[in-house]
């Protein structure tokens, strides 16, 4: 049955107005014209009617098969919830299913199912032993991205930020073909950027048991001319590479955005730390290192899982 808010947050969007609830196991069903990757977003607001609270919720999630979500009540915050995920189907059909814990409810806002360029995921990434961020800059709203994202400055992920200095430019970013795209990154993650003097590391929270995709962007908008800038990237204290140069991978192209994709084991210690520092090769009074944004994304366990070690058998 529909439920609405009794009272509304300021500049609450329409789709939060309003949640569908289901005290029974059921399901949505969408249609996809060809199969591959898709956007996937679940869409929340935990709030209080005089029928029913929201927050006395609690329910599992699962998409074709996949467990999305388990003993899930909505999230802590105050305020609407956005949980996204990259899922390749090789069906026509998308099956969302909710399914209750006994004598509790599922809600659910809004669901999104959107086709994703085909660039956004490849099928390769280097193993290292999004949230998104942009990097020195603001926050980048969906109205502003074209798949409708949001990214999150870097203010809480980013830590000792002495060593660093934000950079913004005014031109226009060169997009070119077989490196980021608009899709992958939009003008504003690639137009300001941190330039590092000495190692500094991007810290967001994730779940040991997991691997994770970290997506990091670059885009050299700081130096002078080309040729100039060398450093090292590190996660989690590893070399992941060497003397990378930004012109070199760009063709010889200031200002025209790339990124590279690492596979890495979330520590028991629930962080990932990402490091760009300089490197043997950097030189005098040039840019030691520069990060436009960081992406980090769950990926699947061997349970067909992205949230806790409950297997879908047992949803």
């Amino acid at each position: 049955f529909s439920l609405c808010a009794g009272t509304l947050l300021p500049g609450l969007p329409p789709i939060y107005h309003a949640a569908r609830v289901f005290k029974a196991p059921s399901k949505y069903v969408f249609d996809v014209k060809d199969p591959g990757t898709h956007i996937l977003r679940l869409h929340f607001h935990r709030f209080s009617s005089p029928q029913l609270n929201l927050a006395d919720s609690k329910f599992h999630v699962l998409v074709n098969g996949l467990v999305a979500l388990t003993n899930f009540s909505g999230g802590r915050s105050v305020g609407p919830k956005v949980i996204e995920y990259l899922l390749w189907f090789n069906s026509e059909k998308v099956e969302t299913f909710l399914r209750a814990e006994k004598s509790k409810f599922a809600f659910v806002s809004a669901i999104e199912v959107i086709s994703a360029p085909k660039d956004l995921i490849l099928e390769t990434a280097q193993s290292v032993n999004g949230d998104k961020g942009t990097i020195g800059g603001p926050k980048v709203t969906p109205f502003n991205d074209s798949l409708w994202r949001t990214w999150l400055p870097d203010d809480d992920y980013f830590k000792s930020k002495e060593g660093s200095n934000r950079v913004y430019f005014s031109g226009r970013i060169k997009y070119q073909e077989g490196g980021a795209s608009r899709e992958v990154g939009p003008d504003n993650v690639y137009n300001s950027a941190r330039l590092i003097e000495s190692k500094n590391a991007s810290i967001p929270n994730v779940i040991e048991g997991y691997q994770y995709l970290v997506r990091l962007h670059f885009c050299d908008i700081a130096s002078t001319s080309l040729g100039l800038l060398f450093f090292n990237v590190y996660v989690n204290g590893h070399l992941a590479y060497k003397d990378l140069d930004p012109s070199a991978v760009t063709n010889y192209l200031l200002a025209s955005p790339f990124y590279v994709d690492l596979v890495v084991d979330a520590e028991h210690s629930g962080i990932v730390n990402v490091t760009v520092g300089p490197s043997n090769k950097s030189m005098a009074d040039a840019v030691d290192a520069i990060l436009n944004g960081v992406e980090i994304m769950k990926m699947s366990n061997g349970m067909g899982s992205l949230d806790g070690t409950l297997p879908a058998e047992s949803v």
